[in-house]
């Protein structure tokens, strides 16, 4: 089996573990960003195998500047995704925002009552 076989590259910026709805960037993040062992990241994505993680490591290794810019490619996406989610939030964070909010308050009445 070649190291590419356990991939699906449905795009430049989307690689995929073959099998899995889950992309190179997930695993590799924990691994750089979070410092988590292998075991860990598969205990994380009980769907992956031990050898299925250790494989997207090796792909990292071998393709290294190439996966680098994917990262940082798909850390600026999400990062701009964020704050568009942020300044366009949909009707269910709204309603989850408002309900937390209404908890919050009711909390701090609690208190401040039985003070």
């Amino acid at each position: 089996m070649q190291l590419e076989d356990y991939f699906d590259f449905l795009a430049p910026n989307d690689i995929r573990i073959k099998g899995h709805r889950i992309g190179i960037e997930t695993v590799l993040y924990e691994y750089l960003f979070h410092a988590q062992t292998p075991e860990e990241i598969q205990q994380s994505y009980p769907t992956l195998t031990l050898e299925e993680v250790y494989a997207t490591f090796t792909y990292y290794w071998r393709n290294k500047d190439q996966i680098d810019a994917y990262l940082t490619q798909w850390l600026e996406w999400s990062h701009r995704m964020r704050a568009e989610q942020a300044r366009h939030p949909d009707a269910f964070t709204l309603k989850v925002r408002k309900a937390r909010t209404e908890r919050e308050l009711a909390e701090k009445r609690a208190r401040y009552e039985t003070s």
